[in-house]
């Protein structure tokens, strides 16, 4: 779960910087890798919801 969270932590990371870049300096490639970031963040989620229902069953 360890690693998932710092997966999860690198995305968003990553997709702040990119959306700043195309808010501040109208970056459009920027603005494709905030959207994949994004999409990626999303399944990265997504997994941590199946991984936190699993241990709080425990």
């Amino acid at each position: 779960m360890q690693e998932l969270l710092e997966k999860i932590a690198q995305e968003f990371g990553t997709f702040t910087t990119d959306s700043n870049l195309q808010l501040e300096k109208g970056n459009k490639a920027a603005g494709t890798r905030a959207r994949k970031a994004a999409l990626e963040l999303s399944k990265l989620l997504k997994d941590f919801r199946k991984v936190s229902v699993e241990e709080s069953k425990k």
